[in-house]
């Protein structure tokens, strides 16, 4: 781990007074700390040396060739949000303005979102056994020596339109997952395929922002097929949350001032598409990444909720009080779509809580009361057969709204910080990977459609 970020040639390569190897000759990887920062000063040999070595696994001494096999990592703080980079600039702005250069960047093979990286809490560590990270790392070491980047390729192959560096970028970063994760084997299909989604898309991510900063970079359509033949395109979370943002093209005008423009062919899409202004309700499916960000029950449910006077949630987890906030959120999305002299009953269908159940009940009242003062009626049971699973929303105005994580939509966050944003507002909170759909339904006692 270099602190700071910034290393000479001879530290890193080789020092030519003494033939000295540097540390890509001791070290099967080499982090940069704290790389970002556009006022380091970086020498603009040790950039040019960097972009053999990234691409050969070579570098010069004088005359002589020499050859290491030290990966590189890259960590780094951003300044700005990502909507706020992908409208501006790119992804790669904080960089020193000789690493921001298109020929050093290709060569990165998986751009990692830091901004989706959970922070590390007590709760996320083993309490049972594992190795001593020393044994680990000689694990690891071992693996170095083996390749698993075809083990794909029996079920999918990559789109011919991906060239060699995405390729290579792309199975390397594969390879790496896989002997992590799957390294004794028997990975199935689709623990194989999600691998190789996430491998596409961090190679996707790099090859996204270089188009943004070098014109000469062609567009490239990062899809996969399966045995079948069918393509499968795979896109990044940010594309999905800020469309309008995403395909935009960053060029400098005459006098220095930005001017976006959008690439030719994309479609013109809003940089909210779940916005509540949405008219015409239809009958639909959605589907949404891990961490995506941007979502809420009111941009999602509210305008399905709305005019209904009768609501019934099936949701047989809604127990504990994570659980029970999320409920308490969605009533609050309720009382914001209803006119305020109208009443909305509210009833749902859960499981009793096998060791809290008094808790919960008393919780339930406490919800009661509260809603009873903003006209909505809340009523509930608890299912006493043990055989409700699925999770869904009824209104008595003809929707159905199935829910496969019911409202548990949401990735952990700090409920009891006042002072955090994703406590206070649901679209900063990033979300679990979920489905909606939306069904159109004759609600009892109807005649006819």
């Amino acid at each position: 781990m270099i602190s700071g970020g910034e290393v000479t040639v001879p530290k890193l390569f080789v020092n030519n007074s003494s033939g000295k190897i540097g540390l890509v000759g001791y070290w099967d990887c080499v982090a940069f700390d704290e790389f970002a920062g556009k006022q380091k000063r970086v020498d603009k040999a040790l950039v040019d040396i960097m972009k053999n070595y990234m691409a050969n696994k070579s570098f010069s001494r004088g005359v002589e060739t020499l050859g290491a096999e030290a990966s590189m990592v890259f960590v780094g703080n951003t300044q700005h949000t990502v909507p706020y980079m992908l409208k501006h600039s790119d992804l790669f702005c904080e960089l020193p303005d000789k690493f921001y250069d298109s020929a050093f960047l290709d060569r990165l093979h998986f751009y990692i979102p830091g901004w989706e990286v959970d922070i590390i809490r007590g709760e996320m560590f083993s309490s049972g056994y594992g190795f001593v990270v020393d044994y680990l790392a000689e694990i690891l070491r071992s693996l170095r020596n083996q390749d698993y980047s075809d083990r794909y390729k029996e079920h999918f192959s990559l789109s011919s339109d991906i060239s060699t560096r995405d390729r290579d970028g792309i199975n390397k970063t594969f390879s790496g997952l896989m002997k992590i994760l799957f390294p004794h084997g028997g990975a199935t299909k689709e623990e194989v395929e999600e691998l190789l989604r996430f491998a596409i898309e961090g190679r996707k991510r790099v090859k996204d922002q270089l188009m943004r900063i070098d014109s000469t970079y062609g567009n490239v359509r990062f899809t996969y097929l399966g045995t079948d033949g069918q393509a499968k395109p795979v896109t990044t979370l940010e594309e999905e949350e800020y469309p309008s943002y995403y395909h935009k093209s960053i060029a400098e005008g005459e006098d220095g001032e930005i001017v976006e423009a959008v690439q030719p062919g994309t479609p013109q899409v809003p940089s909210e598409p779940l916005a509540p202004s949405e008219t015409v309700l239809k009958e639909k499916h959605l589907t949404f990444q891990e961490n995506q960000k941007g979502l809420s029950f009111d941009t999602l449910l509210g305008p399905y909720l709305k005019g209904a006077i009768a609501i019934t949630v099936t949701d047989p987890y809604i127990r504990l009080f994570y659980q029970m906030r999320n409920f308490m959120e969605f009533l609050e999305t309720v009382v914001k779509h209803k006119a305020p002299d109208e009443e909305v009953a509210v009833h749902l269908v859960t499981m009793e809580d096998e060791f809290k159940g008094e808790q919960q009940k008393e919780n339930f009242e406490k919800m009661k009361e509260s809603a009873s003062s903003v006209g909505v009626n809340f009523t509930w049971e608890f299912d006493g057969t043990g055989t409700i699973h699925a999770r869904h929303i009824v209104t008595d105005h003809g929707w159905k709204i199935s829910l496969d994580r019911g409202l548990d939509i949401f990735q952990h966050y700090e409920m009891n910080d006042a002072f955090t944003f994703a406590n206070r507002l649901q679209q900063y909170r990033p979300c679990k990977a979920f489905e909606l759909t939306f069904i159109k339904h004759k609600p009892n006692g109807a005649e006819g459609e």
